[in-house]
């Protein structure tokens, strides 16, 4: 079962070795047989970059019922692929709140290293704070109310005990009813980070850099508190949900910060 994130900011530890030159970092990809040009994006950048370490921050899937989806023909591809990636270079995983039910038995299938929420990373170029998002945007009280019902050992044991099957179907409506609630609400109409909330998390972990998805709003903003805020962009090539294809992986060198398209091979 996933271990439960915990909700006051403590932070784990991530130590990377010294001599890594580059790191990159995306998030929100909400992959599903239905976006076929962002999976094959996701594929490319799995086996094109030349990053010495890659940091996935959560909703990598769309939706994710537990680890027995694994026996899933789309599923089972997109675990081979970084299962392929994961033994070139380390590939890390954090939950999102579309797949917070990512267990042992997908890490274990991937080769992937499971990332607590939240992680502070230390490099040779700095420290950062990395979340996916979800548990700062507190002004969202009714999904904050749903993510501490769903992060608990009982629901999820009692949620896994249920067929595969109920499973898909219940997550299905539930998605249905997500768009439905999200119709003609921009990103921007969305809840974002609680600034207050992300400067006592920095506090704590001793660092003046966030790093996190879930919002949907791309930026990289200076706040005049004195801490930084670097926000990934979802993925969407497919013009599935908006006017023109968009996707960025974030890349962190001794230069600094650096922002690149995705792109779909052909």
């Amino acid at each position: 079962m996933p271990d439960q994130a915990p909700t006051d900011g403590a932070a784990t530890l991530l130590r990377l070795p010294a001599g890594m030159q580059r790191l990159e970092f995306i998030s929100d990809l909400h992959l599903s047989p239905e976006l076929p040009r962002t999976c094959a994006a996701f594929f490319a950048w799995l086996e094109q970059s030349d990053a010495d370490a890659l940091f996935i921050l959560g909703d990598l899937f769309e939706v994710w019922v537990g680890d027995d989806m694994l026996s899933q023909a789309f599923e089972q591809e997109c675990a081979a692929r970084m299962a392929q990636a994961a033994r070139r270079r380390p590939l890390h995983v954090m939950h999102g709140n579309r797949d917070f039910l990512l267990g042992d038995a997908f890490m274990a299938a991937t080769g992937c290293v499971s990332l607590n929420d939240p992680t502070l990373l230390v490099s040779d170029f700095g420290k950062v704070l990395l979340t996916h998002g979800d548990a700062l945007c507190t002004d969202d009280t009714a999904y904050q109310a749903f993510r501490a019902q769903v992060r608990t050992p009982a629901w999820q044991t009692a949620w896994l005990a249920r067929p595969l099957p109920e499973r898909l179907m219940i997550a299905a409506q539930m998605r249905a009813a997500s768009q439905e609630h999200q119709q003609g609400q921009a990103p921007a109409d969305w809840a974002d980070v609680n600034p207050v909330l992300a400067q006592a998390w920095l506090a704590k972990a001793q660092c003046t850099t966030l790093l996190h998805g879930h919002t949907h709003r791309p930026c990289h903003e200076h706040r005049p508190e004195g801490w930084e805020r670097l926000v990934l962009s979802d993925w969407d090539l497919d013009q599935a949900h908006s006017v023109a294809p968009r996707g960025d992986v974030l890349s962190w060198s001794a230069g600094g910060w650096q922002r690149r398209p995705c792109t779909a091979p052909g």
